[in-house]
Protein backbone atom coordinates (compact mmCIF):
# COMPACT_ATOMS: atom_id res chain seq x y z
CA UNK A 1 0.00 0.00 0.00
CA UNK A 2 1.85 3.24 -1.04
CA UNK A 3 1.37 5.99 2.02
CA UNK A 4 1.43 9.71 0.75
CA UNK A 5 2.31 12.74 3.17
CA UNK A 6 4.42 12.74 6.14
CA UNK A 7 4.98 8.93 5.86
CA UNK A 8 6.15 8.91 2.58
CA UNK A 9 9.07 11.88 3.88
CA UNK A 10 9.85 9.24 7.02
CA UNK A 11 10.16 6.33 4.53
CA UNK A 12 12.59 8.71 2.16
CA UNK A 13 14.62 9.76 5.53
CA UNK A 14 15.07 6.04 6.62
CA UNK A 15 15.92 5.34 3.24
CA UNK A 16 18.31 8.76 3.35
CA UNK A 17 20.21 6.84 6.79
CA UNK A 18 20.62 3.54 5.32
CA UNK A 19 22.04 4.42 2.07
CA UNK A 20 24.51 7.00 3.65
CA UNK A 21 25.77 4.58 6.77
CA UNK A 22 24.63 6.64 9.41
CA UNK A 23 22.14 5.01 11.45
CA UNK A 24 20.69 4.86 15.09
CA UNK A 25 22.03 1.84 16.86
CA UNK A 26 18.26 2.34 18.59
CA UNK A 27 14.83 4.10 16.98
CA UNK A 28 11.39 3.91 18.55
CA UNK A 29 8.94 4.14 16.17
CA UNK A 30 5.57 4.83 17.60
CA UNK A 31 2.42 3.78 15.30
CA UNK A 32 -0.99 3.22 16.10
CA UNK A 33 -2.52 -0.01 16.45
CA UNK A 34 -2.70 -1.19 12.79
CA UNK A 35 -1.19 1.63 11.50
CA UNK A 36 1.92 0.40 9.49
CA UNK A 37 5.54 0.41 11.42
CA UNK A 38 5.78 -2.50 10.33
CA UNK A 39 6.23 -2.14 6.37
CA UNK A 40 8.96 0.62 7.27
CA UNK A 41 10.69 -1.29 9.23
CA UNK A 42 11.11 -3.94 6.12
CA UNK A 43 11.79 -1.24 3.65
CA UNK A 44 14.26 0.38 5.80
CA UNK A 45 16.01 -3.58 6.44
CA UNK A 46 15.68 -4.40 2.97
CA UNK A 47 17.83 -0.83 2.40
CA UNK A 48 20.24 -1.94 5.26
CA UNK A 49 20.98 -5.61 4.11
CA UNK A 50 21.54 -4.37 0.81
CA UNK A 51 17.81 -6.02 -1.09
CA UNK A 52 18.79 -9.51 0.18
CA UNK A 53 15.98 -11.47 -0.58
CA UNK A 54 15.46 -13.22 2.65
CA UNK A 55 14.77 -10.26 4.52
CA UNK A 56 11.62 -9.72 2.91
CA UNK A 57 10.87 -13.30 2.84
CA UNK A 58 11.25 -12.85 7.00
CA UNK A 59 14.33 -15.72 6.86
CA UNK A 60 17.14 -13.42 7.37
CA UNK A 61 19.63 -15.05 9.99
CA UNK A 62 20.66 -11.65 11.28
CA UNK A 63 17.22 -10.12 11.26
CA UNK A 64 15.24 -11.32 15.07
CA UNK A 65 11.91 -10.60 15.54
CA UNK A 66 10.65 -10.37 19.12
CA UNK A 67 7.07 -9.46 20.53
CA UNK A 68 4.87 -11.03 23.85
CA UNK A 69 3.47 -14.31 23.66
CA UNK A 70 2.29 -16.38 27.22
CA UNK A 71 2.19 -19.59 27.52
CA UNK A 72 3.61 -22.02 30.23
CA UNK A 73 7.41 -23.07 30.54
CA UNK A 74 8.53 -19.80 29.76
CA UNK A 75 7.75 -19.47 26.29
CA UNK A 76 9.81 -17.29 23.84
CA UNK A 77 8.96 -15.58 20.36
CA UNK A 78 10.70 -17.87 18.58
CA UNK A 79 8.91 -20.54 19.31
CA UNK A 80 5.91 -18.98 17.49
CA UNK A 81 7.78 -17.33 14.62
CA UNK A 82 6.12 -19.23 11.94
CA UNK A 83 3.09 -18.38 12.97
CA UNK A 84 4.34 -14.58 13.24
CA UNK A 85 5.97 -14.55 9.65
CA UNK A 86 2.57 -16.02 8.11
CA UNK A 87 0.45 -12.98 9.95
CA UNK A 88 3.49 -10.84 8.63
CA UNK A 89 4.05 -11.98 5.53
CA UNK A 90 -0.01 -11.86 4.94
CA UNK A 91 -0.80 -8.42 6.12
CA UNK A 92 1.83 -6.05 7.48
CA UNK A 93 -0.76 -3.62 9.00
CA UNK A 94 -1.96 -6.03 11.55
CA UNK A 95 -3.52 -5.44 14.73
CA UNK A 96 -2.50 -6.59 18.17
CA UNK A 97 -5.02 -8.83 18.90
CA UNK A 98 -5.01 -10.36 15.14
CA UNK A 99 -1.14 -11.31 16.43
CA UNK A 100 -2.39 -13.02 19.62
CA UNK A 101 -5.25 -15.13 17.70
CA UNK A 102 -2.80 -15.89 14.99
CA UNK A 103 -0.20 -17.34 17.69
CA UNK A 104 -3.16 -18.55 19.68
CA UNK A 105 -2.82 -17.01 22.69
CA UNK A 106 -6.01 -14.70 22.44
CA UNK A 107 -7.54 -13.69 25.89
CA UNK A 108 -3.77 -14.80 28.14
CA UNK A 109 -1.84 -12.22 30.00
CA UNK A 110 0.86 -11.82 27.32
CA UNK A 111 4.55 -10.02 27.92
CA UNK A 112 8.26 -10.00 27.03
CA UNK A 113 9.65 -11.75 29.81
CA UNK A 114 13.31 -11.85 31.10
CA UNK A 115 13.99 -15.17 29.70
CA UNK A 116 12.89 -13.40 26.14
CA UNK A 117 15.64 -10.86 26.90
CA UNK A 118 18.58 -13.27 27.64
CA UNK A 119 17.43 -15.50 24.69
CA UNK A 120 17.69 -11.78 22.63
CA UNK A 121 21.29 -11.30 24.55
CA UNK A 122 22.52 -14.69 23.82
CA UNK A 123 22.25 -14.22 20.12
CA UNK A 124 23.32 -10.82 20.00
CA UNK A 125 26.47 -12.38 21.42
CA UNK A 126 27.24 -14.58 18.08
CA UNK A 127 29.03 -12.85 15.10
CA UNK A 128 26.34 -11.74 12.54
CA UNK A 129 25.87 -14.85 10.12
CA UNK A 130 26.55 -12.76 7.36
CA UNK A 131 29.17 -10.46 8.80
CA UNK A 132 27.30 -7.10 8.65
CA UNK A 133 24.52 -5.94 10.81
CA UNK A 134 22.52 -7.70 13.44
CA UNK A 135 19.01 -6.14 14.10
CA UNK A 136 16.54 -6.85 16.78
CA UNK A 137 13.05 -5.66 15.97
CA UNK A 138 10.99 -5.63 19.38
CA UNK A 139 7.15 -4.94 18.82
CA UNK A 140 5.53 -3.57 21.76
CA UNK A 141 8.63 -3.06 24.24
CA UNK A 142 6.12 -1.42 27.00
CA UNK A 143 4.91 -5.26 27.20
CA UNK A 144 8.23 -6.11 28.51
CA UNK A 145 8.60 -6.65 32.57
CA UNK A 146 11.45 -4.62 34.36
CA UNK A 147 13.54 -7.71 34.70
CA UNK A 148 13.26 -8.02 30.68
CA UNK A 149 13.98 -3.84 30.53
CA UNK A 150 16.37 -3.76 32.82
CA UNK A 151 18.48 -7.07 31.30
CA UNK A 152 18.47 -4.87 27.65
CA UNK A 153 18.97 -1.90 29.07
CA UNK A 154 22.85 -2.14 28.85
CA UNK A 155 22.73 -3.80 25.24
CA UNK A 156 20.78 -0.43 24.21
CA UNK A 157 22.58 1.72 26.26
CA UNK A 158 26.22 0.40 24.41
CA UNK A 159 25.56 -1.93 21.78
CA UNK A 160 28.19 -3.67 20.02
CA UNK A 161 29.54 -2.61 16.32
CA UNK A 162 26.45 -3.04 13.37
CA UNK A 163 24.00 -3.79 16.12
CA UNK A 164 20.23 -2.52 15.45
CA UNK A 165 17.36 -2.00 17.68
CA UNK A 166 14.15 -1.26 15.88
CA UNK A 167 10.87 -0.90 18.63
CA UNK A 168 7.44 -0.63 17.49
CA UNK A 169 5.36 0.95 20.22
CA UNK A 170 1.55 1.33 20.78
CA UNK A 171 2.53 3.92 23.84
CA UNK A 172 5.68 5.12 24.53
CA UNK A 173 4.75 6.73 27.49
CA UNK A 174 5.01 3.65 28.94
CA UNK A 175 8.42 2.45 27.51
CA UNK A 176 11.11 2.14 30.37
CA UNK A 177 12.29 5.82 30.21
CA UNK A 178 16.07 4.78 30.42
CA UNK A 179 15.45 2.28 27.62
CA UNK A 180 13.67 4.94 25.06
CA UNK A 181 15.69 8.29 25.83
CA UNK A 182 18.53 5.58 24.09
CA UNK A 183 16.66 5.70 21.03
CA UNK A 184 15.88 7.93 18.02
CA UNK A 185 12.24 8.35 18.45
CA UNK A 186 9.70 8.84 15.37
CA UNK A 187 6.20 9.22 15.14
CA UNK A 188 4.24 6.98 12.23
CA UNK A 189 1.24 9.30 11.42
CA UNK A 190 -1.96 7.53 11.95
CA UNK A 191 -3.79 6.06 8.24
CA UNK A 192 -6.43 8.12 6.58
CA UNK A 193 -9.42 6.40 6.10
CA UNK A 194 -9.17 5.45 2.55
CA UNK A 195 -5.57 3.97 3.77
CA UNK A 196 -7.04 2.11 6.68
CA UNK A 197 -9.83 0.52 4.54
CA UNK A 198 -7.47 -0.70 2.11
CA UNK A 199 -4.94 -2.15 5.08
CA UNK A 200 -7.85 -3.49 6.80
CA UNK A 201 -10.22 -5.21 4.53
CA UNK A 202 -11.36 -7.35 7.29
CA UNK A 203 -13.40 -4.22 8.43
CA UNK A 204 -15.64 -4.69 5.98
CA UNK A 205 -14.99 -1.16 4.27
CA UNK A 206 -15.14 0.67 7.36
CA UNK A 207 -11.93 2.82 8.34
CA UNK A 208 -11.63 1.07 11.44
CA UNK A 209 -13.78 -0.33 13.90
CA UNK A 210 -12.25 2.27 17.11
CA UNK A 211 -12.54 5.13 14.81
CA UNK A 212 -16.05 4.73 14.10
CA UNK A 213 -16.87 4.03 17.98
CA UNK A 214 -14.74 7.25 18.81
CA UNK A 215 -16.98 9.23 16.38
CA UNK A 216 -20.00 8.10 17.71
CA UNK A 217 -18.85 8.52 21.46
CA UNK A 218 -17.44 12.19 20.74
CA UNK A 219 -20.94 12.88 19.00
CA UNK A 220 -22.91 12.00 21.87
CA UNK A 221 -20.50 13.85 24.44
CA UNK A 222 -20.89 17.11 22.33
CA UNK A 223 -24.42 16.55 22.49
CA UNK A 224 -24.37 16.22 26.09
CA UNK A 225 -26.42 13.07 25.23
CA UNK A 226 -26.04 10.79 28.23
CA UNK A 227 -28.21 7.53 26.56
CA UNK A 228 -26.06 7.80 23.67
CA UNK A 229 -22.83 8.26 25.27
CA UNK A 230 -23.60 4.75 27.21
CA UNK A 231 -24.58 2.99 24.09
CA UNK A 232 -21.46 3.38 22.95
CA UNK A 233 -19.56 2.17 26.16
CA UNK A 234 -21.87 -0.74 25.54
CA UNK A 235 -20.58 -1.49 22.11
CA UNK A 236 -17.15 -1.18 22.95
CA UNK A 237 -17.79 -4.07 26.16
CA UNK A 238 -19.20 -6.04 23.09
CA UNK A 239 -16.27 -5.87 21.66
CA UNK A 240 -14.58 -9.67 20.82
CA UNK A 241 -11.94 -9.55 23.32
CA UNK A 242 -10.08 -7.27 25.76
CA UNK A 243 -7.49 -6.58 23.23
CA UNK A 244 -9.46 -5.08 20.85
CA UNK A 245 -11.11 -3.02 23.71
CA UNK A 246 -7.47 -1.94 24.86
CA UNK A 247 -6.51 -0.94 21.09
CA UNK A 248 -10.26 1.38 21.65
CA UNK A 249 -8.73 2.93 24.72
CA UNK A 250 -5.16 3.98 23.58
CA UNK A 251 -6.98 4.96 20.09
CA UNK A 252 -9.46 7.23 22.28
CA UNK A 253 -6.61 8.38 24.26
CA UNK A 254 -4.37 9.93 20.62
CA UNK A 255 -7.80 11.46 19.10
CA UNK A 256 -8.60 13.34 23.00
CA UNK A 257 -4.41 14.12 22.26
CA UNK A 258 -4.56 15.86 19.32
CA UNK A 259 -7.99 17.49 20.97
CA UNK A 260 -5.72 18.93 23.25
CA UNK A 261 -2.97 20.32 21.21
CA UNK A 262 -5.14 21.81 18.60
CA UNK A 263 -6.87 24.15 21.32
CA UNK A 264 -3.56 25.06 22.40
CA UNK A 265 -2.51 26.01 18.90
CA UNK A 266 -0.05 23.49 18.54
CA UNK A 267 -1.68 21.41 15.99
CA UNK A 268 1.66 20.92 14.14
CA UNK A 269 2.42 18.58 16.91
CA UNK A 270 -0.57 16.45 16.18
CA UNK A 271 -1.23 13.40 13.75
CA UNK A 272 -4.71 14.05 12.28
CA UNK A 273 -5.65 13.12 8.69
CA UNK A 274 -6.64 15.60 6.84
CA UNK A 275 -9.86 13.68 6.14
CA UNK A 276 -10.18 13.93 9.77
CA UNK A 277 -9.20 17.82 10.80
CA UNK A 278 -12.75 19.25 10.35
CA UNK A 279 -14.11 16.52 12.76
CA UNK A 280 -11.17 17.36 15.35
CA UNK A 281 -11.26 20.62 14.84
CA UNK A 282 -15.05 20.97 15.91
CA UNK A 283 -14.46 19.27 19.40
CA UNK A 284 -11.23 21.55 20.11
CA UNK A 285 -14.40 24.32 19.72
CA UNK A 286 -16.76 22.67 21.58
CA UNK A 287 -15.35 21.03 24.58
CA UNK A 288 -14.18 22.43 27.41
CA UNK A 289 -9.79 22.89 27.55
CA UNK A 290 -10.01 20.87 30.69
CA UNK A 291 -11.62 17.71 29.36
CA UNK A 292 -9.07 16.01 27.42
CA UNK A 293 -6.67 15.76 30.64
CA UNK A 294 -9.45 14.71 32.39
CA UNK A 295 -10.93 12.07 29.92
CA UNK A 296 -7.07 10.63 29.37
CA UNK A 297 -7.52 9.96 32.98
CA UNK A 298 -10.54 7.99 33.02
CA UNK A 299 -9.24 5.94 29.69
CA UNK A 300 -6.28 5.44 31.92
CA UNK A 301 -8.34 4.31 34.62
CA UNK A 302 -10.08 1.77 31.73
CA UNK A 303 -6.70 0.42 30.69
CA UNK A 304 -5.80 -0.20 34.16
CA UNK A 305 -8.89 -2.20 35.24
CA UNK A 306 -8.91 -4.34 31.73
CA UNK A 307 -5.19 -5.28 32.86
CA UNK A 308 -6.91 -6.56 36.05
CA UNK A 309 -9.93 -8.35 34.46
CA UNK A 310 -12.52 -6.37 35.40
CA UNK A 311 -16.38 -7.09 33.95
CA UNK A 312 -16.13 -5.40 30.85
CA UNK A 313 -19.60 -4.05 30.63
CA UNK A 314 -19.55 -2.69 34.18
CA UNK A 315 -15.85 -0.70 33.45
CA UNK A 316 -17.33 0.98 30.03
CA UNK A 317 -20.57 1.77 31.73
CA UNK A 318 -18.27 3.82 34.49
CA UNK A 319 -15.55 5.06 31.63
CA UNK A 320 -19.15 6.75 29.81
CA UNK A 321 -20.12 7.91 33.09
CA UNK A 322 -17.08 9.47 33.86
CA UNK A 323 -16.95 11.24 30.28
CA UNK A 324 -20.21 12.39 30.65
CA UNK A 325 -19.46 14.02 33.74
CA UNK A 326 -16.60 16.10 32.22
CA UNK A 327 -18.56 17.67 29.50
CA UNK A 328 -21.36 18.54 32.31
Amino acid sequence: MERAGSSAALAATLRQMAESGRIPHAMLLHENDGGGAYPLVLEFLDEVYGHNPRVKKLIHPDVHFIFPVAGSDKPVSAQFIGKFRDLLAENPYFFENELYAAIGIEGKQSNISVHEARSVLERLSLSAVEGGWRTVVLYLPEKMNQQAANSLLKMVEEPPEKTLFLLITHAPEKVLTTIASRCLFMRIPPLTRDEAREAHPQLGGEPTVYADLFHDLMDALVRKDLLGVLETGEAVAALDSREKQKSFCRFAGEGLRNIFLLQQGLSELGDIPADEQPFYRDLAGRLRKNFSRQGLAALDRALLLLERNVNQKILFAELADRLYMTVL
